[in-house]
């Protein structure tokens, strides 16, 4: 079984991941826009069973733009998002893509608030678009 690691900016929270993701995808609203402090947050969510959550993390909650409840875990230390979860995804935790080292890692497969893309974003390839 593959397995991967990702980690935040300072080392101290570690992300363990077993297996392929359940999803890789892009999401253009604001939220996740100010969450990776880019044009847009790609992320893989794999089965909550499958990411191991190492070292101290902190919580914050918050109703996102798709009414869903978002809880995010962060590193204390540096401030980096490094998982969170979505009431309307249950069973499934979500992790940026750019924690991970391999440069290779993830296929795209969603492209969701499109409305909001930045007018010189163009997400392509075989992606299901999403408005």
């Amino acid at each position: 079984m593959t397995a991967r690691q990702a980690r935040c900016r300072c080392g101290a929270v570690t992300v363990a991941c077993t297996g392929e993701p359940v999803r890789v995808s892009v999401c253009h609203c604001s939220n996740c826009k100010r969450r990776s402090g880019s044009a847009f947050a790609v992320q893989a969510r794999f089965p909550d069973d499958a990411v191991e959550i190492i070292g101290e993390t902190r919580g914050w909650e918050e109703v996102g733009e798709s009414g869903s409840l978002f809880r995010h875990r962060f590193c204390p230390q540096c401030g980096v998002a490094v998982a969170y979860t979505l009431d309307s995804m249950p069973g499934v935790t979500a992790i940026p893509l750019g924690l991970f080292d391999d440069p290779h890692f993830g296929r795209l497969e969603y492209s969701v608030f499109e409305e909001r893309k930045l007018a010189w974003v163009a997400i392509t390839g075989d992606v299901a678009h999403y408005d």
